[in-house]
């Protein structure tokens, strides 16, 4: 592993572990001012990641996908995700049950978009306001990208890349309808009672089975397009 893989790849750990943190953040947060109180008694309306780290959420799997390529292993198709301890919700306490737990749940992926518009105002800031920003910020980002780029991107267009990349596919990954992911809680919400009984028999393996083997598919395609759109805004700004 060369140096500057070794510094990418801490980056994207020590990113990942801050963007689950905000994730889950922005869902007790929500549900706090919703009228639940359950995750801040715990304290989990913090960015601190040692309350939502998962040992094979936030450590082993991700770890997988930034280390596998190196020995000849990935998943994913690149994209990295993982996940946190969920954040405890008691829906009773909603003063309207359905549309608070949306809210609540919406507010995670929510959350990982605002970092990636947050990202993308920086990188603009960038190009307008350096010397020949337009360009270094193309070539940064563009270098980030590749995989066979043989220089060294500018580090702050590095990490928000990185944090574009990341943010994107836990926002997408999240929504997607598998438990226990956030889009499995909006599927239940809107399944008759019967449908949901069987919807929560799905077993654990399956899940795992469905993120790993369809997941990337999903989030890819959603991705790409994204990346287009940023270098799109770049290039015109």
């Amino acid at each position: 592993m060369q140096q500057p893989d070794l510094i990418k790849a801490v980056f994207e750990f020590v990113l990942l572990i801050f963007s689950l943190s905000v994730h889950e953040c922005a869902h007790a947060w929500t549900a706090s001012r919703l009228g639940d109180q359950t995750a801040r008694m715990v304290g989990r309306v913090t960015l601190n990641p040692m309350v939502h780290v998962d040992p094979i959420g936030t450590l082993l799997f991700p770890a997988l996908m930034i280390f596998g390529p190196f020995i000849g292993f990935s998943m994913f198709g690149g994209m990295l995700v993982g996940w946190a301890k969920p954040t405890p919700i008691n829906t009773r306490n909603f003063r309207k049950i359905v549309r608070d737990d949306n809210l609540t749940t919406m507010a995670g992926p929510a959350s990982n978009l605002l970092i990636v518009l947050v990202a993308v105002a920086v990188m603009v800031v960038m190009a307008i306001a350096l010397p020949n920003g337009r360009q270094v910020v193309l070539d940064s980002f563009i270098g980030t990208l590749s995989p066979v780029a043989d220089f060294t991107p500018q580090p702050l267009v590095l990490l928000c890349t990185l944090a574009i990349l990341i943010n994107l596919s836990l926002c997408i990954f999240n929504l997607l309808p598998i438990p226990p992911l956030d889009g499995s809680r909006l599927m239940r919400n809107m399944l008759p009672y019967n449908a949901v009984q069987a919807y929560d028999r799905i077993p654990i393996w399956v899940s795992y089975l469905l993120m790993i083997f369809v997941g990337g598919t999903i989030i890819r395609a959603f991705v790409v397009p994204a990346i287009g759109m940023v270098v799109w805004a770049l290039v015109h700004v």
